[in-house]
């Protein structure tokens, strides 16, 4: 009898080193930086895959075409939250790949506020307005190094433009696209 429960104890141990769940991290706090701007971010954990990413940041724009002489790029200040799901950091696990800063693939409702608090860059017969969007997104992130790390993601969803009084938006865009590659450093 006390040779299985000690084969039977020995078994239960193995199994509970082996049940441990990759998780996400609890907290992480970054900046990154790409073709498109530059933001500053945090990620808290909600639960064992899924992360809350918190984001301020600039966010470029180009400004032009038919209604305006030059065409220029300018900067603009941009709020986020982003839900993400790390879906497969037990596979990466299993494999023996790096999971520590949330490296894993995600899928993401992306929701960014675009006030018109800042801008920079912007020409003097340009009126900023401001907009909230909700892209549905769908991105991996890798580790470089201890500290460093790359990005990228890509998802299609919904924009609405606030409009101002004496401003008319032509043909008001209600898609919006999420496309980003970026590279970042984690404190």
């Amino acid at each position: 009898m006390k040779k299985y429960l000690l084969i039977i104890f020995v078994v239960g141990c193995a199994l509970n080193l082996n049940a441990q769940d990759a998780t996400v991290e609890k907290s992480i706090f970054g900046i990154q930086t790409g073709f498109l701007g530059v933001w500053v971010h945090n990620e808290s954990r909600l639960s064992n895959a899924i992360a809350l990413r918190s984001e301020l940041g600039l966010d470029a724009g180009i400004s032009g075409g038919d209604l305006y002489e030059n065409t220029s790029t300018f900067f603009a200040s941009v709020i986020t939250l982003e839900p993400r799901w790390y879906y497969n950091l037990e596979k990466r696990k299993a494999k023996s790949r790096r999971i520590d800063g949330n490296s894993g693939n995600f899928i993401s409702i992306k929701t960014s506020y675009h006030p018109d608090w800042i801008t920079i860059n912007l020409p003097d017969n340009v009126i900023f307005l401001s907009d909230v969007s909700i892209v549905p997104t769908w991105g991996i992130r890798r580790n470089i190094g201890k500290h460093f790390n790359y990005e990228t993601a890509i998802g299609v969803g919904y924009i609405h433009v606030f409009e101002k009084d004496n401003v008319t938006v032509l043909n008001e865009p209600d898609v919006a696209v999420n496309l980003h590659l970026r590279i970042g450093y984690r404190f």
